[in-house]
């Protein structure tokens, strides 16, 4: 598991008591899912009544600009984020129930370095997002 708190640590961010709680809930939270910030700051403030829906806001836009959690928009409207892992994945996403599957394909890794090779490009990020349903099983 990625510890937010000891990423944005080791990228120099001065930790509050605020920060460090909320980036323990976005640690606990990412095990799961991809939170917003609503779902962000109902687990926060259950643990400090003190954190304010604009404390989350401002401190989750601080880590993301320390590097420490990446924004994803899965086109729900939603702002989600997720602790920046080591390991590269993708996303599906099925768009009737929201649920996130992260996969990892080294056949599609492989395809993305070899189409920017071929027009003259040195693959150096991406980001592969897989909208679906899932199959109904015929009986």
């Amino acid at each position: 598991m990625i510890d937010v708190k000891k990423l944005c640590s080791e990228k120099g961010l001065r930790m509050t008591e605020q920060r460090n709680t909320i980036a323990d809930v976005i640690t606990e939270m990412s095990v799961e899912g991809h939170p917003d910030v609503n779902e962000i700051f109902l687990n926060a403030n259950k643990k400090d009544k003190n954190i304010s829906i604009a404390t989350v806001y401002r401190t989750v836009k601080l880590f993301e600009e320390y590097g420490a959690i990446e924004k994803l928009e899965f086109k729900d409207g939603r702002s989600r984020y997720e602790a920046i892992e080591a390991a590269h994945h993708d996303h599906l996403i099925d768009i009737e129930t929201g649920e996130i599957h992260e996969f990892t394909n080294d056949e599609i890794e492989a395809i993305q370095t070899r189409v920017a090779s071929e027009l003259g490009f040195k693959l150096v990020d991406h980001r592969l997002e897989l909208y679906g349903v899932k199959k109904k099983n015929k009986n």
